[in-house]
């Protein structure tokens, strides 16, 4: 049994679908675009040029010409061509378009640029709400890959709806008031609270740089110190800290079934060696770790025990844990944590590739030293940002 969370925020009566990659994702928001009569609001770390791109725009274009309040937010660097191509025809038409942190002109790595928007968020009327970890950019997107890019989101209807629709409210009133140089008045627009419609207990939880900055980290921490059975975690780019680390190798000590679905095709190779550098000791204390090789992964997720979920924007590496703004929903339901857990295995056993102790033996020592660099690299630039703590650089 997971947790007891309530510190967490946990509220009753949602009704929560799981949304598996951008197949299922993109015509549920869509359909939910197409469905709004009041307000559609949605902030994305890319939003992308292609395929999948343009039929989004399309859709919060023809709200926009219905009457529809249609609010955009994009981060500056995830997004940084939005603003003069689908931006720009968004605007014209009647769509409220702003850039989070612009990058337009910068050159020099500076540390308050590494503060990303890095959330996928969305509300249409108060009354429905997707969180999750999939860009408003098409699953096939290099153009080879043969299967669809590896990752979810949730859809929810309910009380929790009104979580997420503050938080966006807040970030969008804080870039508004960055841009104008004022603070904004609060949007005019009073829309109806989410009435109970389901049975799931859920909490939105956030990542800043202000009042919430571990938020999701502590969750997680929480959920696998008390875990008893099984952990199951997938995440793009996983490189937790060294309490973290701690805290994961301790419950397969004591005997809990620990799989890590990670990252085979990597799209970033800095992280992915650093990654990688880590394997020995994981392995060494029980940890299963499987490298998914069909597509690219980007699922930010996890199952703990028989009813602990999480699914978001964050992965448990330094960037999204001490410097991106991010967003998960943690569940706290049987059913859900069932049908992840149900979808993970299916990629463990169908698309993935363990990786063994002898596999690592086998590693010649120039691919070992490569490693061993990579993670000296990425602590380094850890410690230049000054948010570390002594949790990642120790």
């Amino acid at each position: 049994m997971a947790p007891d969370a309530g510190s967490q925020g946990f509220l009753a009566g949602n009704r929560l679908q799981l949304l598996s990659s951008g197949g299922e994702y993109f015509p549920a928001l869509i359909a939910a675009i197409d469905a709004a009569q009041l307000e559609v609001h949605l902030e994305t770390y890319i939003f992308a040029d292609d395929s999948c791109g343009r039929r989004v725009a399309a859709a919060l274009a023809r709200a926009a010409q219905r009457g529809v309040a249609v609010r955009v937010l994009v981060d500056g660097f995830g997004a940084r061509e939005f603003a003069a191509g689908l931006g720009a025809a968004l605007s014209a038409g009647g769509v409220e378009v702003m850039t989070y942190r612009p990058e337009a002109g910068q050159t020099r790595i500076r540390r308050h640029r590494l503060r990303r928007l890095h959330r996928k968020l969305a509300v249409f009327d108060g009354r429905t709400a997707f969180v999750g970890g999939i860009n408003v950019l098409d699953d096939f997107d290099d153009g080879k890959a043969a299967a669809a890019r590896f990752d979810y989101a949730v859809r929810i209807e309910g009380p929790l709806v009104a979580c997420v629709h503050a938080t966006m409210r807040h970030v969008w009133r804080l870039v508004r008031w960055a841009s104008l140089g004022h603070r904004p008045p609060a949007p005019d627009l009073l829309l109806p609270a989410a009435a109970v419609c389901g049975t799931v207990e859920a909490a939105l939880l956030i990542r800043d740089n202000l009042a919430h900055r571990r938020d999701i980290e502590s969750a997680y921490l929480q959920a696998i110190q008390s875990a008893r059975q099984q952990i199951v975690i997938s995440n793009a780019y996983f490189l937790p800290g060294r309490h973290f680390r701690k805290v994961l190798l301790a419950a397969a000590l004591r005997g809990v079934t620990v799989k890590l679905l990670l990252q085979g095709r990597s799209d970033h190779v800095l992280l992915h060696y650093a990654t990688q550098a880590l394997y020995d000791r994981l392995l060494a204390a029980g940890v299963r770790i499987f490298e998914y090789d069909r597509a690219f992964l980007h699922a930010k997720v996890a199952v703990i025990d028989s009813d602990w979920a999480t699914v978001g924007s964050s992965n448990i590496d330094p960037f999204s844990l001490l410097l991106a703004r991010e967003a998960n929903v943690v569940v706290r339901d049987v059913a859900f944590a069932g049908l992840l857990r149900s979808s993970l295995e299916t990629a463990i056993a169908g698309a993935a590739r363990e990786i063994r102790t002898a596999d690592q033996r086998r590693r010649l020592w120039p691919g070992r030293l490569l490693r061993a660099a990579a993670y000296g690299l990425v602590r380094l630039l850890i410690g230049v940002t000054r948010y570390a703590g002594k949790h990642y650089t120790d």
